[in-house]
């Protein structure tokens, strides 16, 4: 029952910012985390060859009457995701500009929207911007050719040096603002996503599978009580990939070692699964679904507008299992629950911060802690089983703790498989 050691298995959304800067993330939410439950965490640096496609640090967590080690293994893509984001610039716009208009006229937006209008509105937000920024160089190139037209130069000049004004200012534009507006970045994840949703990312998928094929030996050969995968915003459906296909090399993974858990959080699954051609996407969803063998966990929250929100990862792809289902447990979690009042009109408006709390530490106690999951001594599926019980024995006195534990025994269910 209580977790002496765990293994996680991080697997990042798109974003290229990579080991060095979540391991930062990392260390300085632990402190955060430690001062909230005063608890004793202790972390060492990352572990792995600089060009490897993995690294892991592992953290000694310790209270008053538990101890628990944890290995935390980070999957890598930064270098596939900087190549992208180092395409140029009038590439990325055309191309993300084709598949916006392409999923407007095949009716995948409007998916998106029934499924959750604020993601959808979140996806049209970048075409948005770029309309707003190409209006406003227009307005800056219309003023440049009105000024020539004054100095006495007309007629196809004027149209040329304009026009070249015109896509100088809007470069300028889209450099100057990035920082703040993300445009590009996230032009080039919506490219990104459908490619991958046609299986026209090899490379990616040769990753996927050499990560399935890690899982399969690290849950063989790993001492730990339990493995946990997490994904975290497209890093959902990369988790789901490799869960499944670790599935297809060994489907007893999750009955003759560790118990095999899937997190994923602030997800967004169906920007894979409401393609067409993701007919393997949703047969993996199917899969997992009725494996009796694995426990799936979904949080969502309603604020995070990058996750769906709430949305049901099988019946809302159409898949329909019967009784058979049993994955996954739907968790909301309700961020105004997690973040100090003081804190939360600010936070509440700053939408990437809000899409990270999922993997950062909290201001209060609460069933949904991440680094509870990922340092503490209640297993995944027990926590989100009885929440209460699991936050009786972060938080309460021994008497608390140890109804708690007693709790969690009672209400065990049996072992998969």
């Amino acid at each position: 029952m209580r977790v002496e050691r765990r293994h996680v298995i991080y697997v990042q959304g798109y974003d290229p910012r990579g080991l060095a800067q979540y391991y930062r993330m990392f260390r300085t939410e632990l402190r955060k985390f430690g001062r909230l439950y005063q608890l004793t965490a202790t972390i060492n640096r990352p572990q792995g060859a600089a060009d490897s496609e993995t690294a892991y640090w592992t953290i000694d967590t310790r209270a008053s009457d538990w101890q628990t080690h944890t290995r935390y293994e980070f999957l890598r893509w930064e270098d596939l995701i900087q190549r992208d984001l180092a395409e140029p610039i009038w590439r990325t716009i055309f191309r993300s500009t084709q598949l916006f208009w392409r999923i407007i006229f095949n009716g995948t937006l409007a998916r998106f929207w029934k499924a959750h209008w604020r993601f959808a509105l979140f996806i049209a937000y970048p075409h948005f911007m770029l309309l707003v920024e190409a209006l406003a160089s227009l307005l800056i190139a219309l003023a440049c050719g009105k000024g020539l037209e004054a100095l006495g130069v007309t007629g196809p000049s004027n149209i040329a040096v304009a026009t070249a004004v015109f896509v100088a200012a809007l470069i300028a534009l889209l450099k100057f603002t990035e920082s703040r507006s993300y445009l590009l970045y996230l032009m080039a994840d919506m490219i990104w996503t459908w490619q991958f949703a046609h299986r026209l990312r090899p490379e990616w998928d040769q990753r996927i599978d050499r990560f399935a094929k890690n899982l399969v030996d690290a849950a063989s050969s790993s001492d730990a009580d339990e493995v946990v995968i997490v994904g975290h915003s497209s890093g959902s459906f990369l988790a789901v990939e490799i869960l499944a296909r670790a599935l297809n090399l060994d489907p007893d993974i999750g009955r003759h070692g560790p118990r095999i858990a899937l997190l994923t959080i602030g997800g967004n699954l169906p920007i894979v699964g409401f393609n067409a051609a993701a007919q393997d996407f949703r047969d993996h969803l199917r899969r997992l679904a009725v494996e009796p063998s694995i426990d799936w966990i979904d949080c969502q929250a309603r604020k995070d507008v990058m996750n769906f929100y709430p949305f049901d990862a099988i019946t809302g792809h159409g898949i329909d299992v019967g009784a058979r289902r049993r994955n996954p447990r739907i968790v909301p979690v309700r961020f105004r629950d997690i973040i100090e009042p003081a804190h939360y009109n600010v936070f509440r408006w700053q939408f990437f911060r809000v899409h990270f709390q999922f993997v950062m530490a909290n201001e209060r106690p609460h069933p949904y802690d991440y680094f509870m999951i990922a340092c503490g001594p209640v297993p995944l599926r027990e926590r989100m089983a009885r929440p209460e019980a699991a936050v009786a024995i972060a938080t309460g006195d021994a008497a608390a703790r140890e109804s708690g534990w007693k709790i969690l025994e009672m209400t065990t269910p049996a072992a998969p498989g």
